[in-house]
């Protein structure tokens, strides 16, 4: 075939590749009629060629479909099914992506921002340690820790009689709920009593 010869598929896409198309021109490209600019001779290559295409079309579907079959009976005998199929692909792909450099800087300063947290948390924590040692042996820590002894020493004498050293947190608490509820029973009977001798 000659350059002047019938049309070929080349020619004709370069006959639809000029400029961009717009808005308006599209709908006048769709709507056009370019049967009227070809002669008899290049509209039969045409069709001919559009038969060639639609017939190598059908037949690589035919072929891809009995691929795809011959693999599925391939992979059953091979005990594959889809779920290892699955672990597979997921396998590949999560490895794939570890080693992208993106993934890997990204590894890398998100571990080295986690060593410098770490280390922050243990200097912050021992700086509180450093600040609760500091305060407890402080002068008014030591008086008021003093002052709280005394207090518990004054309560557990008078909650639990005469004895100073007079037992455990439990057994004051105790003794305090007990002198409690005799008192408030003591008090109700007062008062009935009194009632009554009215």
């Amino acid at each position: 075939m000659s350059v002047t010869g019938p049309l070929t598929s080349r020619r004709a896409t370069r006959l639809l590749e000029t400029e961009p198309l717009q808005g308006r021109d599209e709908d006048a490209v769709a709507s056009a009629d370019y049967s009227s600019m070809l002669s008899e001779e290049e509209k039969e290559e045409l069709k001919a060629e559009l038969v060639q295409l639609e017939d190598e079309i059908t037949t690589l579907r035919q072929v891809l479909s009995a691929k795809e079959r011959h693999l599925v009976e391939i992979k059953q005998k091979l005990g594959m099914n889809l779920m290892n199929e699955l672990k597979q692909n997921f396998s590949k792909s999560w490895h794939d992506m570890q080693t992208t450099t993106a993934y890997k800087k990204t590894h890398e300063t998100l571990s080295h921002a986690g060593q410098k947290a770490t280390a922050a948390f243990s200097n912050v924590g021992t700086a509180i340690s450093k600040k609760f040692g500091d305060m407890r042996n402080s002068p008014t820590f030591k008086s008021f820790e003093e002052r709280v002894e005394t207090t518990v020493t004054s309560l557990k004498t008078k909650v639990g009689g005469m004895n100073p050293n007079g037992g455990s947190f439990e057994e004051v608490l105790s003794s305090t709920a007990h002198a409690s509820a005799q008192s408030l029973s003591g008090g109700s009977r007062g008062t009935k009593e009194e009632e009554l001798q009215c």
